[in-house]
């Protein structure tokens, strides 16, 4: 999942194609549908993103009762709308009336706080969860930005390369060189600055122990000089999601592919290409494409099946989009790396999104 923000954002108003009494806002590469007439291009206005959460009372006020996802049916959700995706709610709320919302947009305000907004946060299965101990040393995970939302994060014709991304669980692993102690952890509980215990009940441990990665990181931290060495992979499968690229997880050897590495080095974190460093070591997420980056090549690639079983059995999550050459980001403030998700993928019914 990526942070989430509630900003105020300069719009593009497009033509709905299929409704006289509709038009698309877009943000970025988001466009959400909006009444013809409210907003013009250039107007400022409020995007609330994707799994974000809105109280009963702003619910009401934008007159979207009984409209939203979830069980509480207060969770914005992906959604067609007379055949045009519509992402995240464009809006002016009344506890903004008066507010200057083109110098909000320019200072880049968040208005979740004022505006009751929070981010959702999927239910954790048994399986998934366990017995946790504090690790300050964990080498975390990192919040993937949307490139719809950031579509500015690389240069046009910058060498990017894709990869797919997998539906299934962000496994965590740090190992130690000095003490040869490997820590495991989920995006969720890692997020947390927290560990899990060792169990052969808990998914994340059995992938561990299946694939042996203490020993693949050991041999990778030597290889590297590193002190520290992270590997994050995703575990996938029946019992951990909706889509499992015919896997099972209700196995011994649940699926899993690696997708990043980071080391500490001389006491310094970098991320390494995961494909260079574990080829022939680990299986590893799909690399779609490679050459320089255009946002529409990109999104295209977003759409279609999955092609890890080499089956395409099901839909395609999207994929994730990184530099050839790791680089820090000004615009993202870490890591240049963003994702693009399906359509398909966005408005299935019956997704699970455990983390």
């Amino acid at each position: 999942m990526s942070t989430l923000r509630v900003t105020a954002e300069s719009l593009v108003i497009l033509e709905h194609p299929n409704a006289d009494a509709l038009e698309l806002a877009q943000v970025g590469l988001y466009r959400a549908v909006v009444a013809k007439g409210v907003y013009r291009t250039g107007d400022h206005a409020v995007y609330i993103p994707e799994q974000a959460v809105l109280p009963d009372g702003l619910i009401d006020e934008l007159g979207l009762t009984g409209k939203l996802a979830g069980g509480a049916a207060n969770r914005v959700k992906a959604v067609r709308l007379r055949g045009e995706l519509s992402q995240g709610i464009v809006c002016r709320p009344a506890a903004l009336t008066g507010t200057d919302l083109a110098g909000a947009a320019e200072r880049g305000e968040d208005f979740a706080e004022l505006l009751g907004i929070v981010k959702w946060q999927p239910p954790v299965p048994t399986s998934m969860s366990g017995e946790v101990v504090s690790a300050p040393d964990l080498l975390p995970w990192v919040d993937i930005e949307n490139l719809k939302r950031h579509p500015d994060v690389f240069e046009p014709g910058e060498p990017v390369v894709l990869t797919e991304k997998l539906h299934g669980s962000c496994c965590l692993v740090t190992y130690t060189a000095a003490t040869g102690e490997v820590k495991v952890s989920s995006k969720g509980i890692g997020a947390q600055g927290l560990a899990l215990v060792e169990d052969e009940r808990n998914l994340y441990w059995r992938a561990v122990r299946a694939y042996d990665l203490p020993a693949v990181a050991a041999r990778l931290a030597e290889r590297l000089g590193a002190e520290r060495v992270g590997i994050f992979g995703e575990v996938f499968g029946e019992g951990v999601q909706d889509l499992t690229y015919g896997a099972s997880a209700l196995t011994d050897r649940p699926g899993y592919a690696a997708f990043d590495v980071s080391a500490v080095v001389d006491g310094q974190l970098s991320w390494l290409p995961a494909a260079e460093l574990l080829e022939g070591e680990l299986p590893l997420v799909p690399e779609l494409w490679r050459g320089p980056f255009d946002a529409s090549t990109v999104l295209a690639y977003a759409q279609g099946r999955e092609t890890y079983s080499g089956r395409e059995l099901h839909l395609r999550e999207g994929v994730v989009v990184r530099p050839v050459v790791e680089r820090w980001s000004p615009l993202l403030g870490g890591r240049a790396i963003a994702k693009a998700v399906s359509d398909a993928y966005l408005t299935r019914k019956g997704g699970t999104e455990y983390e």
